[in-house]
């Protein structure tokens, strides 16, 4: 399905707790998930008709192996994400593949889409530093399985260049890049080769295929490579692109069945953050580029970061028109400085419920008052003519509704993320903070409404409260967040 399709659809679509150590993972069981057909949703882990949401752990004890890394899948419910409902994955979980080294923080990136069509979401989870045969931070991609009991076993994903480069899974995309029908993936590393791992995956051989192109990006140490990668179809041929974020810029890549093809350069610099939606719903995917640390020459008047959104059309992404957000732009709340790092993440999703997608940024180091990297989440909205600063809102721990306080470091809106996981129309914003509690980390969800997102109703958990223990290592739980 094509990603303008799938933007569409944002919006429409007493657990018994058996608790093990993490090794091991956590389970909730959810009654009469295996009475029921799937869903199809790429984010419904377990079937259930509810999205849920994966977070990230990367400095998570497993099998007492420091920073190993683990990943927390809350489910989505009528009530909508809460801490009780819950799954915690690590390379020491039963059928996992791998072993849960120092270090290795499993989990550092994070994709969904149902990847063997059966319809359960799946997990592709990237460990970028993880050893492979003696390469150090060669990097390892896994696809946790969903199933009717949530995310069971996996597969790794073999690298097809291992002595190329490094970092093999530092960046993910979900789509379909060929055109026919079935769920592909997209991996990028510290090299110019991004590679395809064609759809038709099955649990015991993994993809149906694998082709490579060649970015127009620089290889070498990180971060250099694909940094980011996104899915959209931005020309509107029902063939889903891939967008390639580098430090020296941005590529878009027309998909097609013998491989992605060269379609465009957009914008310069380094992406911090990469997001796709068809925000004025003309039928053509739209590009978000984020920039949070603006280059000493860069003459767009933003220091503390903007983001940029090049418009989707028949021949693709037009590089001539683009709009740019910042704090500096009218509508867009608070005040434009020096290092809050705005656009260093992105989301996109139909809060509202008019069927427009919109647009979640976050600037995690943001000062509030006198705490200094605090951090703040924004949401712009969509319209028939794109996004618009009209109507932004602006939400951090000082903000009425919104559970706790705000230190310095707590980093909140590390990670962002917007889906309806409570079946009522609209997206939630999840926000990842990995600093709160001395690197704790904690994730909000702020549910949508029809006048936009709202704090009534808001809940906050932390990383021990999820089940992932401090055991004398900063857990960071909150970033990141699969979709952000």
């Amino acid at each position: 399905m094509s990603r303008h399709k799938r933007s569409r659809r944002l919006a429409v679509l007493g657990a018994v707790v058996v608790a093990a150590a993490l090794g091991g993972g956590l389970f909730v069981a959810l009654p009469g998930d295996a009475s029921a057909a799937p869903s199809g949703l790429a984010d419904d882990f377990n079937g259930d008709g509810y999205r849920d949401l994966a977070t990230g752990a990367t400095g998570a004890v497993a099998n007492s192996k420091a920073k190993a890394g683990a990943v927390v899948v809350n489910y989505g419910s009528s009530g909508g994400i809460s801490a009780a409902r819950k799954k915690i994955t690590s390379q020491s979980s039963s059928g996992v593949p791998g072993a849960s080294e120092t270090e290795d923080r499993f989990g550092t990136e994070l994709a969904h889409g149902d990847l063997n069509g059966d319809g359960y979401g799946d997990l592709v989870v990237g460990t970028p530093l993880e050893d492979v045969d003696g390469d150090a931070d060669g990097g390892a991609v896994t696809v946790l399985w969903g199933s009717s009991s949530g995310l069971s076993g996996g597969t790794t994903l073999s690298d097809p260049n291992g002595s190329g480069h490094d970092r093999f899974g530092q960046s993910l995309a979900v789509g379909d890049f060929t055109g026919d029908g079935r769920t592909d993936l997209a991996v990028g590393s510290t090299g110019k080769d991004v590679w395809i791992f064609k759809g038709g995956f099955t649990k015991s051989g993994g993809a149906a295929g694998k082709l490579r192109f060649d970015a127009q990006i620089e290889a070498g140490a990180y971060p250099r490579g694909a940094v980011g990668l996104a899915a959209g179809d931005f020309d509107g041929d029902g063939t889903d692109d891939v967008a390639v974020g580098s430090s020296t810029g941005n590529v878009v890549y027309r998909g097609g069945p013998t491989g992605p093809t060269f379609q465009a350069e957009v914008g310069e610099g380094y992406a911090s953050a990469l997001a796709a939606a068809d925000f004025d719903l003309d039928g053509h995917d739209d590009l978000v580029v984020g920039t949070d640390s603006p280059a000493v020459l860069d003459p767009t008047p933003a220091d503390g970061g903007y983001v940029t959104v090049f418009p989707g059309g028949a021949a693709g992404l037009d590089a001539s028109r683009s709009e740019v957000f910042s704090q500096a732009t009218a509508g867009v709340p608070g005040a434009d400085e020096h290092d809050d790092l705005f656009g260093g993440t992105l989301a996109a999703g139909d809060v509202d419920g008019d069927d427009y997608p919109d647009l979640a940024v976050g600037a995690f180091f943001e000062s509030v008052g006198s705490a200094s990297h605090t951090g703040n989440v924004w949401v712009l909205y969509g319209g028939s003519s794109g996004v618009t600063a009209t109507g932004a809102q602006s939400f951090h721990q000082g903000t009425t509704g919104v559970p706790g306080a705000g230190e310095s470091s707590d980093l909140f809106g590390r990670a962002v993320h917007l889906a309806d996981h409570n079946r009522d129309g609209r997206a939630d914003l999840a926000v990842g903070a990995s600093g709160e509690n001395s690197d704790d980390g904690a994730v909000w969800v702020l549910r949508g409404s029809a006048s936009g997102v709202t704090t009534s109703g808001a809940v906050s958990f932390t990383g021990p409260t999820v089940g992932i223990t401090r055991s004398g290592q900063d857990p960071v739980f909150g970033r990141p967040m699969s979709g952000s």
